[in-house]
């Protein structure tokens, strides 16, 4: 997969930068096809990769290690602050709040959904 890094623009807006690295559309514009600048909702984040072409199993699944993680999955972690969207795949975190990362950014909890096709 050809990841291209985005920061969440604001900090209710990790999904959206999610969906952006996924798709490679640009998050003001993911912003406004979801018609929300704000938290996105898991139903939001599943319409919307439907609606782009993306396959996921619908289930989700805990972790405890990124050895247990799929090739590809976008990740709900709780957080010191809160419930927060990132982006697992090929063996990188793409975390936006935090960057690039080699492991899961600090959560206590962490729950994924594999994406199984898809086109970047």
């Amino acid at each position: 997969m050809n990841i291209t890094y985005v920061h969440e623009p604001t900090d209710l807006q990790c999904g959206q930068a999610v969906l952006a690295m996924l798709t490679g559309i640009d998050v003001r514009e993911v912003c406004r096809e979801l018609g929300n600048e704000r938290e996105t909702t898991l139903a939001e984040m599943k319409r919307y990769l439907t609606e782009h072409g993306f396959v996921f199993r619908p289930a989700r699944r805990e972790a405890r290690s990124r050895d247990e993680l799929p090739p590809c999955c976008v990740l709900s972690l709780e957080t010191p602050r809160c419930w927060h969207w990132s982006l697992y795949a090929d063996g990188t975190f793409y975390d936006p709040e935090h960057g690039v990362m080699d492991d899961f950014p600090e959560c206590r909890r962490k729950y994924y959904w594999e994406i199984t096709e898809g086109t970047i």
